[in-house]
């Protein structure tokens, strides 16, 4: 009994130890670009903020000036009318999402979004950078 027990509690601790990985990298991340999209057209700039990695967080530390580049270099992603997930290819097993996103901005222009998602050491998603393509069809990434 006691050895049952002793097992029990080492599966458990052995468990608790595992890293965290995301279940469904893509599905994941696809959240996460939504919820920060959501942000933008919301005027949240600290809940948009919050999706940066750390390394965007270097190069723009406060939600003020993050939000203001954003709004300077990305007009379509800031002023999203709908938008629609593409392709998605995985790195390193998850530990980067490359997504595809195109994007109605304003104007009715079109757009693409390739989004750099970094797995973060809790298992999120965080936003590591997006390149725009203006008025493109989805050809892959």
């Amino acid at each position: 009994m006691h050895v049952r027990l002793m097992i029990a509690a080492v599966l458990t601790l052995l468990s608790s130890m595992v890293p965290a990985f995301a279940e469904d990298p893509v599905a994941d991340a696809q959240a996460i670009i939504s919820e920060q999209i959501a942000a933008m057209k919301a005027q949240d700039a600290g809940k948009a903020y919050s999706f940066a990695s750390p390394g965007i967080r270097g190069l723009f530390p406060d939600e003020k000036r993050f939000f203001e580049m954003v709004q300077k270099n990305y007009d379509a992603i800031f002023h999203a009318g709908n938008y629609a997930f593409g392709r998605s290819k995985l790195v390193g097993g998850g530990e980067m999402v490359l997504q595809e996103v195109m994007i109605t901005g304003p104007g009715g222009k079109d757009w693409t979004a390739i989004y750099e998602m970094r797995l973060m050491d809790d298992g999120s998603y965080k936003v590591n950078g997006v390149r725009m393509l203006k008025n493109t069809a989805s050809t892959g990434i």
